[in-house]
């Protein structure tokens, strides 16, 4: 298997018992959307059995999913873990500020103790602390990282503090680039993910959501400079969560985790361009794609070096 710094092999996913979509997020999030033909049980239940599958599909190609069970009912986003935590090599660990109250709930001790058994970690560096300045950072939600060419791209927005990401990427060697991206309607996009995807011979990317032409050629281009192929988004498939992706490495190699409903809105040449790398993994969640987001939210990758099993 071909290794690459970008496509973690590991993953940490939450699997919620009280799923619902998150009332405190829905004004600036309008990917969340209402189901009135099932109850709260049955849509709890039907996340519980997507993540479920998710998990077990990601197993069968080779990647490792660290799998939490989350039986409360305070965290109705719980099931998308990569906003509160990111993993860095070198064994680091970043710790984000959240912005909806009900969400700084999320951030979980035991999950954070099993990276440091599991893996090796050195340090953990909080910024949960900048909740109480009103500043918000929410992880590989808020920033899409190249952990090849060291970039961290962002959209501006109230998840999106631009002095909580210049510390983060001070700390984590990182070059920041920040741009405003609104959907058709002119709404501010509330996280960078939905609209991006950066693999580690391709990128997708909503480039029309970028208003500015300028910026907008600048972030290709940056996307582009180690030679990635770019899959251009249109503003539908971005509404179809179709930049809401993760590359990882399997044991056959590397895989791009995805929707089913995010693959189904994609064009035969853009599949062509991600398959010359990856091989396309559609997951099926519509459940909680309600909660306005999907697969790539779903999973925190691990990008740390795992510890050697312990004899006897």
């Amino acid at each position: 298997m071909s290794f690459s710094v970008q496509a973690p092999g590991a993953v940490v996913m939450i699997r919620p018992h009280h799923f619902h979509p998150n009332p405190e997020t829905e004004r600036d999030n309008v990917f969340q959307t209402r189901d009135g033909t099932r109850t709260t049980v049955e849509i709890a239940a039907q996340a519980h059995a997507e993540v479920t599958r998710a998990a077990e599909t990601l197993e069968q190609v080779g990647v490792k999913v660290h799998l939490f069970e989350d039986k409360t009912r305070e965290t109705p986003d719980s099931v998308f873990p990569n906003n509160w935590f990111s993993t860095h090599a070198g064994g680091h660990v970043a710790i984000y500020p959240m912005f909806s109250p009900n969400r700084r709930r999320e951030r979980r001790g035991d999950i954070i103790e099993m990276l440091k058994h599991r893996y090796r970690v050195q340090d953990v560096i909080d910024y949960s602390g900048l909740e109480q300045d009103g500043l918000s950072l929410e992880g590989t939600g808020a920033m899409v990282l190249d952990h090849i060419s060291r970039i961290a791209y962002a959209a501006k927005s109230n998840r999106t503090n631009e002095v909580a990401m210049e510390r983060f990427c001070t700390h984590f060697n990182f070059e920041p680039i920040v741009f405003d991206a609104a959907d058709e309607a002119g709404r501010l996009i509330y996280h960078t993910n939905v609209l991006m995807c950066v693999g580690t011979s391709f990128a997708m990317i909503g480039l029309e959501t970028i208003g500015n032409m300028r910026r907008r050629q600048e972030v290709r281009d940056r996307l582009a400079e180690n030679g990635r192929d770019i899959v251009e988004l249109t503003f539908g498939q971005i509404n179809d969560f179709a930049g809401n992706a993760l590359e990882l490495s399997g044991a056959q190699g590397r895989v791009l985790a995805l929707s089913g409903r995010a693959l189904r809105a994609l064009r035969p040449d853009q599949v062509r361009v991600i398959e010359r790398s990856a091989t396309l993994l559609p997951l099926d969640v519509p459940t909680i794609e309600l909660a306005g987001g999907s697969v790539r939210c779903m999973m925190a990758g691990i990008h740390l070096t795992p510890r050697l099993a312990r004899r006897g």
